[in-house]
């Protein structure tokens, strides 16, 4: 391939990457977590009566119950089989704000329905932490506070800068690819190392890459598209599609009381895909002329095409099957292809290892983006005569770039960090839990920026880098406190899910210690003409080469 074509990549490639670069890292490290939502859920989820205080058989008095004091659950509320810490109740519905954007799970209000002692309906809005919806949130707008059809717009535009920065990336390194594969030269360049581990990296995790870049660009225009596939195809009936072939609508109103046994709905299910396993039963419209229920659930050996899982559509009154459109193991040829779009974003296939493997490959590809812009960075570096003159002054956009990547990335990383640690402190204490998750992460992170700036990046990044494992740390030690003073009015789950997210935490503070102590290093004895040090002007000084170096600011 001719050189120029090769350099007018290269151009396309780094300046792709500068420009969503950040974006993407808040993208990729919020998107490893959401991976294990349920599980973040879990942790933050105070104990409570939870599921079990109403046995599956007592459930229809209580739909009927609570339909009579609460007639707005009837349009939207589910039913949870299996218990869980961050299950209030058996059944539980969601009221979202008047005006409010329809993708955005922020602004709902939560409400559960029990049974009391007596028998008698107890219902009521509970305290439900949205910690794990607001990461997601994150994740899906790059960062943005509201999830609404701006902010998508312009994660999708990122994700097309992120699709070309692949593309050039891969049409650049094509000349090489069979001599540089895997080929991670150590020596006294640091800096070939870091684009060497760039390079492998990248390409041993195209197809995720790809898969990624396709389907965010889908999931952020996809109102768009639905609407002109409805227009196009359906006839303006899509909506109609997604809900099933429904029984004609009837007049009069529907009564709860008729409502077929949650056992005999799942006994159906069972009867359709024997290795489906239900864990929700979703109601909708159950007093309206067209009342639906979705049986959600998963099937291990089948792709799910929702984060949920799949569901049947099914007639909560007979029982009649509506729709397998969307149940796992049964969907056709049509439906699974676009289903697998779904699946190859959320890892809803393959069960725990893909989802660890996923979860990796998330931070993996948050590494890559903050390895771009420094990998840019240091190639625009000034560097020092040869007879040990004062060290140049480095350009502004380069300072510039190197503050701002180390703020916002790290910034990110101690915001989420300490807005986990704060849905256990607050609980109980602030009216409004999710909006505290939003005071917090902000307040961090802008301050991270702010301080990144302040002090420039090499001083920054080692205190930001102390701060991450500092509020990392806290995570697992709130669960440690809980269990040594129950008086601070904690909790500490004994599941295996929560116990994991104390031991992720662990594992992640710890690596976040080595980044600072190695950035350290490379701050205070590293070449004086980067923009890596911290030292002051002055002649270079003759340290062993390599000395000091560090994998968060390559030379």
């Amino acid at each position: 391939m001719r050189s120029d074509v090769i350099r007018i990549y290269k151009s396309v490639h780094t300046w792709t990457g500068i420009i969503a670069g950040m974006a993407l890292f808040i993208a990729f490290y919020t998107g490893a977590l959401t991976v294990f939502k349920e599980p973040l859920a879990r942790w933050l989820s105070p104990p409570g009566a939870g599921v079990a205080a109403v046995s599956l058989a007592q459930t229809p008095a209580l739909i009927v119950e609570t339909i009579a004091r609460h007639p707005e659950a009837a349009r939207d509320f589910r039913l949870h089989l299996h218990p869980a810490e961050h299950r209030p109740a058996r059944l539980t519905w969601q009221v979202r704000a008047a005006g409010a954007d329809d993708h955005d799970q922020l602004s709902v209000r939560h409400y559960a329905a029990t049974l009391a002692a007596d028998g008698a309906a107890s219902t009521g809005a509970v305290q439900a932490s949205q910690l794990a919806e607001f990461i997601d949130v994150l994740h899906r707008v790059v960062g943005l506070p509201v999830d609404n059809d701006p902010n998508r717009w312009i994660m999708g535009a990122v994700a097309i800068l992120y699709a070309l920065a692949l593309i050039s990336g891969l049409i650049v390194l094509l000349p090489s690819l069979v001599k540089d594969f895997f080929a991670l030269r150590v020596g006294r360049n640091p800096k070939r190392v870091w684009l060497d581990a760039h390079n492998v990296v990248g390409i041993v995790s195209l197809p995720f890459h790809l898969v990624m870049a396709l389907t965010a660009t889908v999931f952020a225009f996809h109102d768009g598209i639905y609407d002109l596939q409805d227009r196009i195809l359906h006839g303006g009936r899509l909506e109609t599609a997604f809900q099933g072939r429904a029984a004609p609508a009837r007049q009069a109103a529907r009564d709860p009381a008729e409502l077929l046994a949650p056992a005999a709905l799942i006994e159906r299910v069972h009867a359709l895909a024997p290795d489906f396993s239900p864990t929700m039963l979703q109601y909708l419209q159950v007093t309206g002329p067209r009342p639906l229920v979705r049986v959600w659930g998963h099937d291990e050996s089948a792709l799910s095409p929702r984060a949920l899982g799949g569901f049947a559509l099914l007639d909560p009154y007979t029982g009649k099957v509506l729709s397998t459109d969307y149940l796992s193991g049964r969907q056709d040829g049509p439906h699974t292809t676009v289903s697998s779009f779904f699946a190859l974003h959320f890892a809803t296939f393959g069960g725990v290892p893909v989802q660890w493997m996923y979860f990796l490959l998330g931070l993996a590809g948050a590494w890559l983006f903050y390895g771009g812009n420094l990998l840019w960075v240091e190639t625009r570096r000034r560097k020092a005569a040869r007879d040990g003159g004062a060290p140049p002054e480095q350009r502004r956009d380069v300072r510039l770039m190197a503050a701002a990547t180390v703020g916002v990335c790290l910034g990110c990383v101690c915001g989420v960090s300490l807005t986990i640690v704060a849905g256990k402190w607050l609980h109980g204490h602030v009216a409004d839990l999710t909006v505290w998750h939003r005071h917090v992460y902000y307040a961090v992170f802008f301050a991270a920026v702010g301080w990144a700036f302040l002090r420039g990046a090499a001083r920054a990044s080692v205190h930001l880098l102390a701060a991450a494992a500092l509020f990392t740390f806290l995570i697992p030690l709130t669960t440690l406190l809980a269990r040594l003073f129950p008086g601070l009015g904690l909790w500490a789950h004994g599941s295996p899910a929560s116990l994991g997210v104390d031991l992720t935490a662990l594992a992640g503070g710890l690596c976040f210690v080595w980044m600072a102590w190695a950035t350290a290093r490379r701050v205070r004895h590293g070449p004086a003409d980067s923009v890596w040090s911290a030292r002051d002007a002055q002649p270079m000084p003759l340290v062993p080469a390599g000395q000091g170096e560090s994998p968060a600011a390559p030379r």
